[in-house]
């Protein structure tokens, strides 16, 4: 077996359809006019404090300029609400609106899916070295994006 040719193929494989697959799954009747990406981001601004736009880039490893752009089309369509600070008016705060909340849950129900299906089908070893073996890789993409 060769070694380095079937954990390419694998990689190439699962992260390729995990996109497709999340796309199909949580782009919906009801929430058809936003994209992956665009769910991402929900997920990023979260259901609890309101999060200003730095930490919200870092957190999915974009430039403000950038996260700027989706930010406009999400508040657009209504899933997001930008407010400046009380104290530093520079600040903007972003949040989610109900449709937004309605969003983040969907997404965060197809990720426990995706969870349990994985967990059910393994043992606690199985699952501790998973776990282990995918925490290395996230480290490496991550070292690698800072180079």
């Amino acid at each position: 077996m060769d070694t380095y040719k079937t954990l390419n193929e694998v990689l190439v494989n699962l992260f390729r359809d995990v996109m497709d697959i999340e796309q199909k799954a949580i782009i919906t009747e009801e929430f058809q006019d936003i994209t992956n990406n665009d769910m991402h981001i929900i997920e990023a601004i979260g259901m609890n404090e309101p999060k200003n736009m730095s930490t919200i880039a870092r957190e999915i490893s974009v430039t403000v300029g950038t996260l700027t752009i989706a930010m406009n089309s999400l508040v657009k369509k209504g899933y997001v609400l930008r407010e400046r600070g009380k104290e530093d008016r520079r600040v903007v705060y972003i949040s989610l609106t109900e449709r937004g909340r309605a969003a983040y849950v969907h997404h965060a129900r197809f990720h426990k899916a995706m969870i349990d299906s994985i967990s059910d089908e393994l043992t606690s070893e199985e699952m501790e070295l998973l776990i282990k073996t995918l925490t290395k890789l996230n480290k490496w993409f991550r070292n690698w994006q800072e180079n």
